[in-house]
């Protein structure tokens, strides 16, 4: 998934952002609710991770201006008392979290909402003879186990979800790498030519000039 956490104290935005790559999700990290917003409209977010209490915008604006758009926002704050966490989900939130929080709740949670964000997948994606567990972190074709890095991980995971469909570099680029990819650069191409080497004969990465690349 592509996600944005807006946290204004830099050791733990870093420390989750950090988390959720080793997740092979793409993060992108904001440190005030102005900031946020702007990321918002150029990006195409799925889940945003909102610190309630920001400089510039408040938390409680930026998530009044993303309800009702395609990211799924999960909120956090200092504050723990039931009427907090309700006044934050009346605000707009798909969810609350309190600090301090254990990260793996916090990935359970942003999984969860992703599962929102798009219609729902198999616990386990299976196409032409690759079987993909996003819950493990395992692929493989034909019985054969595949190690994969985790940008190829991503990128697997974004063609077995279309079914079939071609998907383009920069839909690729949005999904799988942050906002630090270069999109000049050949680096969805590489990332693929690694794939169909590590996935072995016959290739099963299709490319559609000027389109995309599938698996049929």
């Amino acid at each position: 998934m592509r996600i944005l956490v807006v946290e204004d104290e830099p050791l733990l935005a870093g420390a989750v952002a950090e988390g959720l790559r080793g997740a092979a999700h793409a993060v992108d990290v904001v440190h005030d609710g102005g900031a946020a917003l702007e990321r918002a409209g150029v990006h195409d977010y799925d889940v945003v991770i909102l610190d309630r209490d920001l400089p510039v915008v408040h938390g409680d604006d930026v998530c009044r201006a993303l309800t009702g758009s395609a990211p799924r926002v999960l909120m956090l704050t200092a504050a723990a008392d039931v009427d907090d966490r309700v006044a934050g989900l009346t605000l707009g939130a798909d969810d609350y979290l309190p600090k301090p929080f254990a990260f793996t709740e916090l990935l359970a949670r942003v999984a969860a909402l992703g599962r929102r964000t798009r219609p729902a997948a198999p616990p386990v994606l299976e196409r032409a003879g690759i079987r993909l567990d996003p819950h493990r972190r395992e692929v493989h074709r034909d019985g054969r186990y595949v190690p994969l890095s985790r940008k190829e991980f991503a990128v697997l995971t974004e063609l077995l979800t279309a079914e079939g469909a071609a998907v383009s570099a920069e839909r690729l680029l949005e999904k799988a790498w942050d906002e630090n990819a270069d999109p000049f650069t050949h680096t969805v191409r590489m990332i693929i030519l690694k794939l169909r080497r590590k996935l072995g004969d016959p290739p099963i990465v299709v490319t559609d000039p000027g389109v995309g690349y599938r698996i049929p």
